[in-house]
């Protein structure tokens, strides 16, 4: 019970990678807030859906025995963000961890080259990953000031860290590039006050929502292009996301940790 006494914030909680980070806190003690702009999305995902032990991520923690708070926010909404913070502050009274995971894509790869993807596509995939993770640290970063402590935990991707070759979802490669590198800057600010900042880079993930993709681009040539010759799963983020959020990550800040198994593709 690494985190007995502790609180985080999760976004993007309600399935997938971000659900595993919020239970996995809330395994090592902490009190977790799940924010989704759907708490119930993994309704969606046949594959999510059956994973599920309760109604909501919400209901998964306090069956842990751990407090949990449910708050459907749009992370791309800066006064949303705030007033989630201010939710968990009046709820528990002080904020050690922030998540943020919330992003995504949109659009085809053919479709989101660098020169030819459509500005409405190019700005809502900006808006949900690289604004969102602004908008998200900005916010939890006002009480963990006051206190003196915390950890900021910000979600690139493989993609922000090398090109696809077909030059395509330059948008979102682009969105996880910046969260890298703010990711860099905000440690610089915050460390003076106690907070470290780290970014996690995942690879070839096998959530619900993806696995069907993943087969459909061949699963056998992903699994080739990775070292351990596996796909990834997000409890192996989550166990990166531990490692951070506990006293395991307290000397490590400003930095961009792969956790792709060693892929090449």
């Amino acid at each position: 019970m690494k985190l007995q006494g502790k609180t985080a914030l999760v976004t993007g909680a309600g399935r997938g990678i971000g659900r595993s980070y919020a239970l996995r806190l809330a395994e090592l003690g902490a009190d977790v807030a799940v924010l989704d702009f759907d708490l119930k999305s993994y309704e969606a995902f046949e594959l999510e859906k059956s994973s599920m032990q309760g109604d909501s991520t919400a209901a998964e923690i306090e069956s842990l025995g751990r407090g949990a708070l449910a708050i459907e926010a749009d992370v791309t909404e800066p006064e949303a963000m705030q007033a989630a913070v201010d939710q968990i502050i009046e709820a528990w009274g002080r904020l050690d961890i922030a998540v943020c995971n919330a992003g995504g894509g949109i659009g085809a790869i053919s479709e989101t080259k660098a020169t030819e993807v459509a500005d409405d596509v190019l700005d809502g995939v900006l808006q949900r990953n690289l604004y969102g993770t602004i908008y998200t640290c900005k916010a939890a970063a006002g009480p963990m000031k006051k206190q003196r402590s915390g950890r900021l935990i910000t979600v690139s991707s493989q993609a922000g860290r090398r090109a696809d070759r077909t030059g395509g979802y330059a948008h979102y490669g682009a969105a996880k590039a910046g969260i890298a590198m703010y990711t860099k800057y905000l440690a610089q600010e915050v460390g003076p006050y106690g907070i470290t900042a780290n970014c996690i880079a995942p690879g070839y993930i096998g959530t619900g929502r993806l696995m069907p993709l993943f087969d459909t681009m061949g699963g056998e040539q992903l699994t080739d292009s990775v070292a351990l010759r596996r796909l990834g799963t997000p409890e192996d983020c989550a166990g990166v996301v531990e490692f951070l959020a506990t006293d395991l990550g307290a000397y490590v800040t400003g930095t961009v940790i792969p956790v792709d198994g060693g892929s090449t593709l």
